[in-house]
């Protein structure tokens, strides 16, 4: 998780010192259309928090809602009273980062200021607030808590949380020209994201950055119904501990499970079922986990967490943010910009779309992920040039232009593109079939093909295929875009390839797996990954410290899970019938890649993808409760007939596929 300036607030008594409760005076007044800090401030972690130190002075509140409940949260105002600012606020559950006190201010080893870089330079005051019953914040935490409707009098949801904020510190702090911008990555994104909802008056712009969304079906803890095991129980072990409130801590306070130094395959291999986690190592204190354990299909307790249905008429612009290899919310940053734009229409509703992993495109370059390099500086294109004018625009009035509906970049040919739509109504849905021989064509299957008709391959929980070729003692993001031809190599992966491309082939908007699978068990997960395969010629980098060899390297573009029990609904699972075929269809998150030519298109299938995700026993049980018998080898089989063709549809943009 980011750790950013002021990612959360810390406190002082709840009256409003008298220090800010008058404006104060500048001995030399500024002209308000110039920059609050004439000289420019380099892109550098350690002078951006001189510049904070120099020109602004902190101060901490107890803010009141409604309910009586009082929210720790930090500001950072201008030293020169002159004139006027807009306030941009961070509403987190993660803490200080140790910025205890009003004397206390970052001195650049923080990872996230660069993302304040403009908005100090030209003068914002800048907010931070713990939000309910997290750290020096009082009341009772609860995990995405649901959006109230109805609202009786004294109830209270984090639509309700950010009103009141607003309300009081438009009132109550001085310098502030009644504008307000609300931002947030991951879990912070989805506070901004329920900040828009029913907005206060001064909110006149929302950034939902990676937010949170819908838990089952694609964000962090579950993908389709399948259950993504070492992100989930480690990130558990450290934030679902429970805290004394208020309590002033750190928010690094990040003990979690303890690996001893294994390689984290090992250690989730050796853990054996998941009803060892709480025997093992949360011995049932961890409340988040066992509320996991409790609701193991989407029932009520996710729907109401799920903010998507509530962003209807929105009123401030929203600009919502995602990498195309995030590894935790993607599916979220997609899903909000989708809700938003179903449900309220005349928003000015933007999508940015970067080559970034989670939160990447606010503290990094943003020029290379591993060993994938994208040619330039695509981190501070954005924080200068998408998301800085953004606010700018709506919160300083500045004359700058607006942002297209979609600003995307298109991974491959390496290039920033703008769209009046996402996705692009040129991109045609065409539909990838795997073929006899491995192969992948946008041709039907043929009746003559192949007598068998399918490729089978054995999948062992016992020997489950890694996410990765390459492991550590925790889960590494760039997964999501590594090298798979050590997958490629297993004989319990299938691959399907196209040929050497001719020209060049861009594939934008969502994706569906539709494959028609058989088993000799009574449940199975099937992972498709979409492959760009480099030629041989592909030259390495230089210099290359790693050594990698990048001819022939297989870039993950994107790649997705279902438990196959919830082929058909993910309220009511089902089992297979042994030997018996049947459909499996899913949607995996938008891309926007080109396939250069003399690259191939390379389509891999599999049903483990370990420790990502927990192994399925292969038997029709509650993962959480399955015991180490329920864990069977069995046989899959994908089908390729003309009655039962599979593959994957995607979006056509340019290019032509044979």
């Amino acid at each position: 998780m980011l750790a950013a300036l002021g990612l959360a607030a810390c406190a002082v008594g709840a009256p409003v010192p008298e220090a800010i409760a008058q404006p104060r005076k500048s001995a030399a007044p500024s002209n308000p259309d110039s920059p609050l800090i004439a000289a420019e401030i380099k892109d550098d972690d350690v002078e951006i928090a001189a510049a904070l130190r120099e020109h602004y002075t902190k101060y901490e509140y107890r803010v009141p809602v409604r309910d009586g409940v009082r929210l720790f949260t930090t500001v950072y105002i201008p030293k020169d009273a002159s004139r006027t600012y807009p306030m941009l606020m961070l509403r987190t559950p993660y803490g200080a980062i140790a910025h205890y006190g009003v004397d206390h201010f970052p001195d650049g080893s923080e990872r996230g200021l660069r993302g304040y870089r403009n908005y100090i330079r030209e003068g914002y005051i800048l907010v931070s607030q713990d939000v309910r019953g997290r750290y020096m914040s009082e009341g009772t935490f609860v995990e995405m808590r649901p959006h109230v409707i109805a609202k009786t009098k004294g109830a209270i949801d984090e639509s309700t949380d950010t009103y009141d904020s607003i309300d009081w510190l438009v009132k109550n702090v001085p310098s502030n020209n009644g504008k307000v911008g609300l931002w947030g990555v991951s879990y912070p994104g989805f506070y901004a994201a329920a900040g828009m909802i029913d907005a206060h008056p001064a909110l006149k712009a929302v950034s939902p950055q990676a937010p949170i969304s819908d838990s089952f079906t694609g964000d962090d803890i579950f993908h389709n119904g399948a259950f993504f095991a070492a992100n989930t129980i480690g990130f558990a072990a450290a934030f679902g501990k429970a805290r004394p409130k208020p309590v002033k801590t750190s928010a690094h306070d990040w003990e979690g499970l303890d690996y001893e130094g294994a390689d984290i395959y090992d250690f989730y291999l050796a853990l054996g079922p998941l009803s060892n986690v709480n025997a093992r190592h949360f011995e049932n204190k961890i409340a988040s986990w066992n509320d996991i354990v409790q609701h193991n299909v989407r029932d009520d307790f996710w729907k109401a967490s799920d903010p998507r249905p509530h962003y209807k008429n929105v009123k401030p612009a929203v600009m919502t943010v995602g990498g195309w290899f995030d590894a935790e919310d993607l599916f979220g940053a997609l899903e909000t910009y989708r809700a938003v734009e179903r449900q309220s229409p005349g928003t000015t509703n933007t999508l940015v779309m970067g080559p970034w992993r989670h939160g990447g495109w606010w503290y990094m370059d943003g020029d290379k992920l591993g060993d994938v390099s994208f040619g330039a500086k695509t981190g501070n294109f954005y924080r200068d040039h998408i998301e800085f004018p953004f606010f700018q625009r709506h919160l300083k009035g500045k004359q700058v232009p607006p942002p297209p509906e979609a600003w995307v970049f298109e991974t491959g040919a390496n290039v920033w593109q703008r769209y009046a739509s996402w996705p692009p109504p040129e991109a045609k849905p065409t539909f990838l079939a795997f073929h006899t021989g491995g192969k992948l064509s946008a041709a039907a299957v043929g009746a003559s093909e192949d007598l068998a008709g399918f490729d089978a391959y054995i999948s062992d929980p016992a020997k489950p295929v890694p996410y990765r070729d390459r492991l550590e003692d925790r889960v590494n993001e760039n997964y999501m875009i590594e090298d798979q031809r050590f997958a490629s190599r297993r004989p319990d992966v299938l691959t399907y390839s196209s040929g050497v491309l001719e020209g060049d082939v861009t594939l934008a908007g969502p994706i569906e797996a539709d494959l028609w699978v058989s088993t000799t068990g009574t449940d199975a997960d099937f992972i498709v990954k979409l492959v760009d395969v480099y030629p041989q010629d592909f030259p390495d980098p230089s210099p290359n410290p790693t050594g990698v060899r990048m001819g022939g390297y297989q870039q993950l573009v994107r790649g997705e899970v279902i438990r196959g029990k919830f082929r058909n609904s993910l309220e009511k699972p089902e089992p297979f019938k042994p030997g018996e075929p049947a459909r499996v269809r899913f949607s995996i998150p938008d891309a926007f890649h080109t396939f250069r030519s003399g690259h191939r298109i390379l389509v891999q299938v599999q049903s483990s993808w370990f420790p990502l995700v927990d192994r399925n026993p292969q038997t029709f049980t509650d993962i959480f409760r399955a015991n180490q018998a329920d864990f069977r080898a069995a046989t899959h089989r994908i089908y390729r007939t003309p009655q039962m063709p599979s593959g994957i549809k995607v979006g056509l943009m340019r290019g032509k596929l044979q």
